[in-house]
């Protein structure tokens, strides 16, 4: 049984199919989706915090002011919940092309800080999806669609909310009498795969009471021996307590005054970076093709986090009506094809070195070494970190064409018998699997 303390509770391993999945997809949509608006570079979710500042904070935030006395005559953002109806939500797509992307898990949001929920719960009275004008239970809806695709359903919940009087009056009260009944019920009901909280940077863990909540999750809920929560769990928790640790653009907490990224943390569990394809996690359509990975750039952010141990959680922001705008849907399905070959050199991966050569990266399962570059692979490749051994099998991923191992100085180079890109069956990044 765990003990309501820290020392107790991160003695919890972090159930091991999550840091075999390696990659997730993360799904913010919300109230926020409706005017899709924010400064490139900022977030779009935050749209109802920014329009509502008394005194703006960042030289960003006059401008969401500006915008939404423009397009909506300075309404109540809360008004959106009556235009929010997500009438083309079709739960079967997004399963089909989360499957098809080649994701082992997803993080639905739930609520996020304005407190709207994508689903039926008691503790958001005429602010939940089934009450207002869907009249749907979003969560539920896409939980059932993934069953039997092999990519497990998971939530993300903040733990505050912008408006809440009880958070407003006294946060301690706000957690113990909304915040941990609202996430019980959400974990008994929907039983998701993680739990990715949020919002916790105002207090510390002890305020939120955070070490009770994780002590009933791990000892008493349906789903005690496999959910994975994540480390956001108070102001002092990012990378020190609690589940997976997790990172944001490559930051993992700038809350106790400092920028940790995740190779300034000693770790001893899996970790996750999460990210948008652009620069917000909310639909931003202020955002241009330019503020957007391309499939290579996101490849490559994939086997950087997983030659490291980590996971790579990508985020998608759907537009308001429910459909995936199509370029976030070609960079998946760019993904999901390349997975499609080098699947075997990512998923049940471990380790091989962390700190590789610029333009390769290096994971192993199975007793194998694979070795990737960027590099077209008919092109002699340099993998310094590996010693050259006479009789080694190399082959390529995607390809029956011949391998040659030469010895440069007794390390290890490559280059396949490759005359042009159609004889192999990917692109972008190329894996040479060494046994």
């Amino acid at each position: 049984m765990y003990e309501n303390n820290w020392e107790s509770l991160n003695s919890r391993k972090v159930p091991e199919w999550f840091g075999k999945a390696k990659f997730g997809i993360f799904i913010h949509w919300g109230l926020y989706s409706i005017p899709a608006y924010a400064p490139v570079k900022d977030y779009a979710e935050w749209y109802g915090y920014s329009c509502n500042l008394e005194k703006p904070e960042h030289p960003s935030h006059p401008m969401y002011k500006e915008y939404h006395a423009k397009h909506y005559n300075s309404r109540p953002y809360y008004d959106f919940k009556d235009e929010f109806t997500g009438h083309r939500f079709d739960a079967n797509k997004w399963a089909t092309l989360f499957k098809r992307a080649g994701a082992k898990y997803i993080n639905f949001v739930s609520k996020h800080h304005d407190g709207y929920c994508l689903y039926e719960t008691e503790y958001a009275p005429g602010l939940n999806s089934v009450e207002c004008a869907p009249k749907r239970d979003f969560l539920m809806e896409l939980k059932n669609a993934m069953e039997g695709t092999g990519v497990k359903f998971g939530v993300y919940h903040s733990v505050y909310e912008w408006w809440h009087p009880y958070y407003l009056e006294d946060p301690e009260k706000y957690a113990l009498e909304h915040l941990h009944p609202m996430l019980k019920e959400l974990v008994e009901k929907y039983q998701p795969a993680t739990l990715f909280t949020d919002g916790e940077w105002e207090h510390e863990s002890s305020v939120w009471h955070s070490t009770e909540f994780l002590q009933w999750l791990y000892n008493e809920s349906s789903v005690k021996d496999t959910i994975v929560p994540n480390d956001r769990w108070g102001k002092e928790t990012r990378g020190r307590k609690g589940g997976n640790f997790t990172t944001e653009y490559g930051i993992i907490d700038v809350y106790l005054g400092t920028e940790r990224r995740i190779e300034d943390v000693d770790l001893d569990r899996p970790f996750e970076e999460c990210r948008g394809i652009g620069c917000s996690f909310g639909i931003n359509k202020e955002e241009g093709c330019e503020n957007y990975l391309s499939v290579k750039e996101l490849l490559k952010t994939l086997c950087d986090l997983v030659g490291k141990g980590g996971n790579f959680l990508l985020n998608i922001g759907p537009d308001s009506d429910g459909t995936i705008p199509p370029l976030m849907e070609e960079r998946l399905l760019g993904m999901g094809k390349w997975l499609e070959v080098n699947g075997e050199a990512i998923y049940d991966s471990e380790v091989y070195n962390k700190k590789p050569t610029a333009g390769v990266y290096y994971t192993q399962r199975d007793g194998n070494i694979y070795a990737i570059t960027e590099r077209f692979p008919s092109k002699a490749t340099l993998f310094p970190e590996i010693e050259y051994k006479d009789g080694l099998n190399v082959t390529l991923l995607g390809s029956d064409c011949a391998v040659f191992a030469e010895n440069v100085d007794g390390k290890l180079s490559l280059r396949a018998d490759i005359c042009s890109p159609e004889d192999v069956a990917c692109e972008h990044l190329y894996v040479f699997k060494i046994n």
